[in-house]
């Protein structure tokens, strides 16, 4: 897995300051992508576990509420198999961080059901990701009053919730985070 980019103190991916992870590789080409130069899976470096180090050391700041998880698409199989491991280790040495990751794909139609997404790690994955903000951004629905989405079809997601229903169960932001 190659990443674009590491934000450290990034306040426009979730709620809060957050250490955001910017992977290389989307297969989606969303028209009027703001980040398409990820969708080649050989941009930017080569994640590596210094590159790992690096973040969980960012995620120790007071300050930081969380981590985010962009793209590129952090969905595609093989880069869910590098995620996964970073993850597990947020979730061990940050257990008060939350996890926010956005995804072109649907959650209740492909990432809980057969699709081209899902591997032998996407429901690990998702039951580590608090917040997911699913679905393709079109350009023919972008509205820039949403708050953490590009466009009107993106839902932000409950992940816990959802898994425990079984359906998409919409995440509510908190009031500082909605748009006036």
């Amino acid at each position: 897995m190659n990443c674009g980019e590491i934000k450290n103190f990034d306040i426009a991916n979730g709620e809060g300051v957050r250490v955001s992870l910017f992977v290389s590789g989307c297969t989606h080409h969303c028209k009027g992508c703001f980040n398409a130069e990820t969708w080649d899976f050989a941009y930017g470096k080569p994640y590596t576990s210094e590159t790992e180090d690096e973040i969980v050391h960012l995620l120790k700041s007071e300050f930081v509420d969380g981590l985010s998880l962009l793209g590129g698409e952090p969905f595609e199989p093989d880069n869910q198999r590098e995620l996964v491991k970073l993850l597990r280790r947020v979730k061990s040495e940050c257990p008060n961080k939350t996890v926010w990751c956005y995804t072109g794909y649907l959650f209740d139609e492909e990432l809980l059901c057969e699709s081209r997404a899902r591997c032998e790690v996407t429901d690990e994955m998702l039951s580590m990701i608090d917040v997911l903000v699913d679905g393709e951004f079109m350009l023919e629905k972008k509205n820039i009053s949403l708050a953490f989405r590009g466009s009107e079809n993106q839902r932000i997601i409950d992940v816990h919730k959802s898994l425990e229903s079984g359906k998409a169960v919409w995440y509510l932001l908190t009031r500082s985070a909605r748009p006036l």
